[in-house]
């Protein structure tokens, strides 16, 4: 196996806090990596949008 292709999934990996990594194979070979990376934002509810 490519050593770069490791070193560079290794470095995805390393760098993502929510998301997936997609490595896609062709005849034992890796040919595409795909990094999709997910930001998560916390709800904050005003005091003023309490139902009465």
């Amino acid at each position: 196996m490519d050593e770069s292709k490791i070193k560079y999934i290794l470095s995805s990996l390393k760098e993502l806090e929510f998301g997936s990594i997609l490595i896609t194979v062709h005849d034992g070979e890796i040919t595409q990596i795909d990094t999709t990376e997910k930001k998560r934002f916390p709800i904050i509810k005003k005091q003023n949008e309490r139902k009465n």
